[in-house]
């Protein structure tokens, strides 16, 4: 289950993509998570996915 905390929700997602996961739809398809509600959520705080990083800026 993933953090209903934005701020946190960042923070889990940008170390699981650091850590684990080689792109953000793979993280979503492991944990079966809705990629673009994760999307949404973190753009709500200017953050967006940089797929060449592999995290949200």
């Amino acid at each position: 289950m993933l953090p209903k905390d934005p701020v946190i929700l960042l923070s889990y997602v940008n170390t699981k993509l650091r850590d684990e996961y080689e792109s953000l739809s793979e993280l979503c398809g492991a944990l079966d998570a809705d990629e673009m509600q994760i999307r949404e959520t973190l753009a709500a705080l200017h953050y967006e996915y940089d797929a060449g990083r592999n995290q949200f800026v």
